[in-house]
């Protein structure tokens, strides 16, 4: 990062936010390609994103470890078939070192605002501490799952124990003899409720909704398939390709014929017969919404931990926290010393967090106030020269997000070879195009399980897919196969000829 004069902002052609899968696979992939005038600007004092910020008891992957790394730099030697969270943060600052990315990094740097300059054809960066940049190119890879969720319960603030958001767990917590509520059963609970259940003299387990669980089947890999591996030409390979094909079979029950999801309703209730042995247990446990509407969570340790004398499954709803219980509707007062909120967080808008200001001071925030939308999850109309990985409609519940970023990062790179082979200054997707491709998604979703016509549903479906508007902009409605079709290179007839301006409200004819 260079300053063209002692009262210049500090400058770089790219500015990447974020240093989790998104931020480092996007400045590996933009030296691979010979640009090196980036600057990774993280809010943290070291990176990792979701993986460091994370480090919860039981916290690991839901994808299967091999599918989760770029396909460019793979990992041969995970130790679990689900890879632990410490494993993955490992991978993530080997790969920081082995490209020699400490030098293109600014920690301890959160963005606050960016603004696009109309003048000066520049986006300016704002970071917390006052510190301010300019960059031709900003791209967000702030993560799609990073801003906690935390709900405001009456009394919250007099209760006289530990509470807080389990992306936040206090380091050597020591939970023994402890009363410990978890508030959620969602992909966190799962994975710390067996995790703790043997450490606390009582856990209560605040579940709204119950999940669907299947089988996660983890276990050690051993050392003769790491062998197999590293000895034989293209096998870890053809293992990747096994397991992403099965993850895509997955989604033809989600997004083409959500009746195959009876099957997979099955064995889970099978699996919850298997361990739960209590019929009113039993039945506070089982699901009446079509599996997959909301996320579908992987556990071989999860029924039999509510099993124990020491768990209670309260599925009454909080009212009020005092300085030592919780107060349910049903009008039940449960002691408890620790309060941890597994209530996930706020998903695919880098809005929520960041100050992003475009064209003639058209501010991001406003224009999403009905729900986050995007062209191809990584462009926005108004917005120059900013991308965003983990975008709207980019999430899955079926396969790897790796997969996805690598998407929408060879688009990226696409669109910054359009700038450079074309000598133009910005690239800048049609309101035409935008409103076409979010009116075909949205179409997409009225086949699949999230739509509001689920067939095997029994009550409605709450779930964090939809924003509180009813729109479902957290997820991609589809194989994530189609989604790489689709962003293999990037179309310049999506984008604004700058030498003609077309005006700043949104089209609304199809097609681009």
């Amino acid at each position: 990062m260079t300053a063209t004069s002692s009262l210049s902002p500090a400058h770089t052609r790219i500015a990447i936010l974020g240093s989790g899968f998104g931020g480092i696979g996007m400045a590996i992939c933009l030296q691979k390609k010979g640009m090196r005038d980036f600057t990774i600007f993280e809010k943290a004092d070291g990176i990792g994103g979701t993986w460091r910020e994370n480090t919860y008891p039981g916290c690991a992957c839901d994808i299967a470890s091999h599918l989760y790394s770029f396909s460019f730099d793979q990992v041969s030697k995970w130790t679990r078939t689900y890879a632990p969270q410490s494993e993955i943060l490992k991978y993530l600052k080997k790969l920081v070192r082995k490209h020699d990315l400490e030098q293109r990094m600014t920690l301890n740097a959160k963005v606050v605002q960016v603004s696009w300059l109309d003048s000066d054809r520049l986006w300016r960066i704002t970071t917390e501490n006052g510190n301010v940049y300019t960059a031709e190119i900003v791209v967000s890879a702030v993560g799609g799952l990073h801003i906690p969720n935390r709900p405001q319960f009456v009394g919250i603030e007099r209760f006289d124990g530990m509470c807080f958001h389990s992306s936040r767990w206090p380091e050597d917590l020591d939970l023994r003899g402890k009363k410990v509520a978890v508030v959620g059963t969602g992909a966190s609970a799962i994975q710390i409720i067996p995790a703790i259940v043997s450490r606390v003299s009582h856990l209560s387990v605040f579940q709204r909704t119950p999940p669907w669980v299947l089988p996660r089947h983890d276990k050690n890999i051993s050392q003769f398939a790491h062998w197999l591996f590293e000895v034989i030409p293209g096998a870890q390979q053809l293992w990747r390709k096994m397991l992403f094909l099965e993850s895509e079979a997955i989604a033809l029950g989600f997004t083409v014929w959500p009746w195959l999801l009876g099957a997979w309703q099955r064995q889970s209730r099978l699996l919850l017969h298997r361990h739960i042995h209590d019929p009113a247990l039993r039945e506070k446990l089982t699901p009446h919404y079509t599996m997959g509407c909301k996320r579908v969570l992987l556990s071989d340790d999860y029924y039999p931990s509510l099993a124990q004398s020491n768990v209670s499954v309260i599925s009454s709803q909080i009212e009020e926290i005092t300085q030592n219980k919780i107060l349910t509707r049903d009008g039940m007062k449960h002691p408890v010393d620790i309060i941890v909120l597994a209530t996930g967080f706020r998903a695919f808008n880098p809005a929520e967090e960041i100050d992003i200001r475009g064209r003639n001071g058209r501010l991001l925030s406003h224009e999403w106030v009905a729900g986050p939308s995007a062209f191809n999850g990584v462009l926005v109309h108004g917005y120059p020269n900013f991308f965003m990985l983990m975008g709207p409609n980019t999430g899955l519940g079926h396969n790897s997000l790796i997969f996805m970023i690598e998407s929408q990062i060879r688009y990226v790179l696409s669109c910054i070879n359009i700038l450079d082979s074309r000598q133009r200054k910005l690239i800048e997707v049609r309101p035409e195009s935008q409103h076409a491709f979010n009116e075909i998604i949205q179409k997409r979703f009225q086949r699949t399980v999230w739509s509001s016509r689920e067939p095997l549903s029994v009550q409605p479906c709450n779930t964090w897919y939809r924003n509180p508007n009813g729109r479902l902009s957290a997820l991609w409605p589809g194989f994530a196969s189609s989604y790489w079709w689709r962003l293999r290179k990037a179309d310049i007839r999506d984008f604004v000829d700058h030498s003609v301006m077309l005006p700043d409200t949104c089209g609304t004819r199809e097609g681009a």
